[in-house]
């Protein structure tokens, strides 16, 4: 078989950002050439991604569920679900959910070769 295939029940969920939320990291690093990685987040209410940034890496945030505020060094801006940010590699940004609920996103890392 050349496609892989893994089943979420199989990945188990740990703490992210040191124990502020939490993540099932579905593809590691290493596992294909340009991804570094691909998690299924979860923050709850009142908790934060403290400010952060991925030396050389490149990540996509993707907006499951949930209502919160992301912030970078030029602002703040509101996430809803279905929203999609791009935070380009070395940028420091936080994630914060202000919101009512926990929430829950798509996290995929990409390795900047630029």
């Amino acid at each position: 078989m050349k496609i892989l295939k893994k089943s979420s029940q199989e990945v188990k969920k740990e703490d992210a950002h040191g124990g502020s939320g939490s993540r099932k990291l579905y593809i590691s690093d290493n596992e294909f050439s340009t991804i570094q990685g691909m998690t299924y987040g979860w923050l709850p209410v009142g908790n934060k991604y403290e400010w952060h940034q991925h030396e050389n890496i490149d990540e996509i945030m993707y907006v499951i569920k949930g209502n919160g505020i992301v912030k970078d060094e030029d602002g703040e801006y509101p996430y809803n679900p279905g929203d999609i940010f791009m935070y380009p590699a070395n940028v420091f940004h936080e994630i914060y959910n202000n919101g009512n609920i926990e929430s829950e996103y798509i996290f995929v890392r990409i390795h900047n070769t630029k």
